[in-house]
């Protein structure tokens, strides 16, 4: 294997979770502001933490904290249903495991809600490490996930790949040194991509075995 440790981000990498979060960032506009945004804005913040989104609609902490609440409690009532591994993950992932390598996850997803999407695709248990927003102080595109993932597995950021589908996945794998892949099946184009330098391109999950 060319790699020994793969860090995979989770939506839009592992999981098909993007209708529902774009729908519980419609739901909980709608609560608080009574209005609708366009999906291209909450398309943006994908990558990183809920309150770093709800950041750039209010200023007040108590707003944010509320708005937090109401995405959460939706996005989690809807969960199940709307959540699925993108065609061939589960199948990589195993095959990963069975060549020996390393795996683990960074997400700016909650630890408890992140285990519950692995669950729902059928990954639970596959993943040695899972770097969450609870455990860091910031989140991507700043590189202390992925550090923190590298200190976890007590490896080199030189034997690491970390597979993201946005620009804030890449640019944190980037600055934390480790090569990155860019995962072309999520919401992001190739070009949208383009600006952040992936290491990689994958079209399938499964191109990851051929790196």
């Amino acid at each position: 294997m060319a790699f020994g440790i793969y860090l995979f981000d989770l939506d839009g990498t592992l999981i098909d979770s993007i209708d529902l979060i774009l729908a519980s960032f419609h739901h909980t506009r709608a609560v608080h502001f009574g209005d609708r945004l366009p999906d291209g804005h909450y398309l943006e913040t994908l990558g990183t933490p809920l309150r770093t989104a709800f950041r750039r609609m209010s200023t007040l902490p108590e707003v944010v904290e509320n708005m937090v609440k109401t995405y959460v409690d939706y996005n989690l009532a809807n969960h199940d249903e709307m959540v699925r591994p993108y065609a061939g993950v589960v199948d990589t992932v195993s095959a990963l495991a069975e060549r020996g390598a390393r795996l683990g996850i960074v997400t700016s997803k909650m630890g408890v809600h992140a285990e519950r999407g692995l669950r729902v695709a059928g990954l639970d248990g596959a993943f040695d490490v899972i770097v969450s927003a609870d455990d860091v102080a910031r989140g991507k595109p700043h590189p202390e996930p992925v550090l923190l993932a590298l200190s976890r597995f007590d490896c080199n950021a030189e034997d690491t790949l970390f597979v993201g589908d946005s620009t804030h996945d890449i640019e944190a794998g980037n600055a934390a040194g480790v090569c990155t892949a860019a995962a072309t099946w999520g919401p992001f184009t190739r070009q949208q991509l383009e600006a952040s330098s992936p290491t990689f391109w994958l079209e399938r999950p499964v191109d990851v075995l051929a790196l």
